[in-house]
């Protein structure tokens, strides 16, 4: 793994992964937003996902659906999920190793989820009464 020494992902033990492939590790966030909550990340330090190679991108790709499924067998009240990738302190990363959320979702985990990701910026998940009201 080429590492960060000052990275808690580059720094992560072989005991914490879930899974892996040549190019990506996938994990449990330790903050979790739903039970489940998946991290997965390259095992190249780069900070964003625009600095990815395309081994990179198929790896991480191919370790999402592997644990999509393997959180639906875990978990059968999963009916859904979100993924999201930060790029930059202003959207919200706070570890600058690239690394995508996958987030289990369940039916009545919030009251209305239309609008999804949208959410992240308050008022602009629900752009249909924006657009329509």
């Amino acid at each position: 793994m080429n590492q960060a020494t000052d990275c808690p992902f580059c720094n992560l033990h072989v005991d914490q992964w879930v899974d892996s492939n040549q190019e990506a590790i996938a994990f449990y966030d330790r903050f979790p937003v739903s039970n489940l909550h998946s991290l997965i990340i390259p095992k190249r330090h780069v900070i964003t996902c625009f600095e990815l190679s395309n081994p990179e991108v198929l790896a991480i790709h191919e370790l999402l659906r592997k644990q999509k499924h393997r959180i639906e067998a875990l978990d059968s009240s999963v009916t859904g999920f979100n993924i999201g990738v930060n790029c930059g302190a202003d959207s919200g990363q706070t570890v600058f190793h690239c690394h995508f959320h996958l987030i289990p979702r369940r039916k009545g985990d919030v009251s209305n989820p239309r609008g999804g990701i949208r959410h992240m910026i308050s008022g602009k998940g629900d752009y249909l009464s924006r657009h329509h009201g």
